[in-house]
């Protein structure tokens, strides 16, 4: 069987490739080797789907610290404006939220899966489930089209690999389609999670005794090892049984694993900034007049109103201040060590959950091997890669699905020029 596009993967830039592809003329397959299209869409956003973030472009750009400039001319293609005008223009109302993000309405990611897939279905395309590819075909310097493990061929001189990288693999990302880009001459640079908790055997993790623990609005500065500082976010943080987690820490992780290796290193102290919108001395000062307002009354009674009493405990005890101290009996150079420690609590990591564990998977097929214009391999005419595939990841927050409906309109776009 002959057709001008083969899709693989029907995830966000697998399905969007269909869309533009169709769109231009193209007789288009899409193959998937699981049952059901666009589950990792379905999980994204905690289940209501950051389709795109609101940003101006370099804003947006920035926060895909992998490879973001490569994303210059797909988005001149398909920006996210394009994809708020897309899904509106399907009837999915969408809202805007802190950061940018964009969000349906319905705070459903079945809203947005459904419409996806129903405009692909819209389009003509055929769409195989259950269906996993084998190889990839070749014929003389060109992709001529796939053979399913079925046996099944698929001939085509256009194919787009949108299959996804190897974090979330229950929703089909397993890696499938880094042997294939080999097959075809790619190089696949090194792999590593993203946006991942990070893990630490300092005894208080060990202890347990902030598990559960939520902080709200801090910083969190990853530091190298010559103590330089790398990184800064800000947001919310959560301490595991592991080690750390949340939104500060996720964006934090892929400087953390990139220091352990740059250094072969182990261990990377991160400090956590409590209060970042108060200095030092106000905290010193504020801190201290709660005290004097109660002379009378224990330390730790008079501050477990301004700070998580968990916390509290644990940095009391190490900067050396007894919890039943007054104020009158606060000694100097421990108070300033706590304070110290409210603007600078280190904590020492070990590393990071797996890959598997990630949001989203660091390293891909080479970008210096793709047309950035196009998503077209310069080494295999025909084969376009798209999505996560590709060695480009980002914050969450709707940047890395954008980065996969640019890819994967830009590569459907194209494909279906292929003669």
């Amino acid at each position: 069987m002959k057709v001008d596009v083969i899709v693989i993967g029907g995830g966000p830039s697998g399905l969007m490739a269909c869309v533009a592809a169709a769109e231009h003329g193209a007789k288009v397959i899409l193959i998937d080797k699981g049952d059901k299209l666009g589950r990792k869409l379905g999980i994204s956003g905690g289940g209501r789907c950051n389709v795109t973030n609101a940003k101006e472009i370099e804003e947006l750009i920035e926060h895909i610290p992998g490879n973001g400039r490569f994303l210059h001319s797909a988005l001149d293609t398909f920006s996210n404006r394009d994809i708020v005008a897309f899904f509106e223009g399907m009837g999915i109302a969408l809202k805007e939220e802190d950061r940018g993000r964009m969000f349906p309405v319905s705070d459903k990611a079945k809203t947005v899966v459904d419409a996806l897939v129903g405009k692909v279905r819209s389009l003509g395309v055929d769409i195989r489930v259950n269906s996993p590819v084998a190889e990839l075909l070749f014929e003389g310097g060109s992709v001529s089209g796939v053979k399913l493990r079925s046996g099944e061929t698929l001939h085509s001189s256009a194919v787009v690999v949108a299959s996804g990288g190897k974090s979330v693999p229950h929703t089909g990302s397993t890696g499938d389609g880094y042997p294939w880009a080999e097959a075809a001459g790619h190089t696949i640079t090194e792999l590593y999670p993203t946006e991942v908790p990070l893990t630490s055997d300092e005894p208080f993790v060990r202890s347990r005794e902030l598990q559960g623990l939520s902080l709200r609005g801090i910083t969190l500065t990853v530091w190298s090892p010559q103590g330089k500082k790398i990184i800064k976010h800000e947001g919310d943080l959560i301490f595991t049984h592991f080690g750390l987690s949340g939104p500060a820490v996720l964006r934090c992780s892929q400087f953390v694993v990139k220091q352990r290796k740059k250094f072969s290193v182990r261990d990377i102290v991160l400090t956590i900034d409590v209060f970042p919108e108060r200095s030092a001395d106000e905290m010193r000062s504020e801190l201290l007049q709660l005290a004097a307002n109660e002379p009378n009354k224990a330390l730790k009674n008079v501050l477990k109103g301004t700070i998580q009493e968990r916390l509290l405990s644990l940095l009391l005890q190490k900067a050396g201040l007894a919890e039943d101290l007054t104020y009158h009996h606060i000694p100097k150079l421990p108070w300033l060590e706590f304070i110290k420690l409210l603007k600078a609590f280190p904590v020492t990591v070990n590393g990071t959950l797996s890959i598997e564990e990630a949001f989203v998977t660091g390293g891909g097929v080479n970008l210096n091997e793709i047309d950035p214009r196009t998503m077209q391999s310069k080494l295999m005419a025909g084969l376009f890669f798209c999505g996560e595939i590709l060695d480009v990841h980002g914050y969450t927050g709707g940047y890395n699905i954008t980065a996969a409906f640019t890819t994967g309109y830009t590569a459907g776009k194209n494909a279906a020029c292929i003669e």
